[in-house]
């Protein structure tokens, strides 16, 4: 069974997927998205993903919550910005940020809430030194956003996938 459907879980939202994005259920559908996920699933072997798993789901849902308060809050900051209130001159930069952090797993999760924020994005990651940069729109104090990073979310990656 493992041969047919290696990953059940992602063969399954495949199909979900397909089926909300033709909105439709229809028979042909179906078929032609079975054949889409049980593809998907076999491609996804020839990438020989590590293998991982969630330590604390718990963290996981705390973090979840963390993050989006922090995407709220982040858009009502980006929306201030855009309509201009607080007429103060605003700065974008770059920051470098030394991160603890190997796991891919938890690397990919960073990304993925580092770039859904407003107002900040990944820009490049150095597997060798652990260094991550990110871009700020409104970059005030690099050592904010350093201990952001690594107090809020690289702490509860690490104990989630570490």
């Amino acid at each position: 069974m493992t041969r047919l459907l290696p990953f059940p879980f992602v063969s399954f939202g495949l199909l979900l997927l397909w089926l909300l994005l033709n909105q439709t259920a229809s028979l042909g559908q179906f078929v032609i998205g079975c054949v889409i996920a049980l593809v998907g699933g076999w491609i996804l072997t020839t990438l020989q993903l590590p293998r991982g798993g969630v330590r604390r789901p718990s963290t996981l849902l705390r973090l979840l919550g963390l993050v989006s308060v922090d995407i709220i809050r982040s858009n009502v900051a980006v929306g201030r910005i855009i309509l201009g209130f607080g007429r103060r001159q605003r700065t974008s930069g770059f920051v470098n940020i030394p991160l603890e952090l190997r796991n891919p797993y938890g690397l990919a999760l960073l990304a993925c809430i580092i770039t859904s924020t407003p107002g900040t994005l990944w820009v490049n990651f150095d597997r060798q030194n652990g260094l991550l940069v990110i871009h700020v729109l409104d970059l005030i104090d690099e050592g904010d956003w350093i201990r952001t990073v690594k107090g809020r979310y690289e702490r509860l990656l690490l104990e989630i996938f570490e």
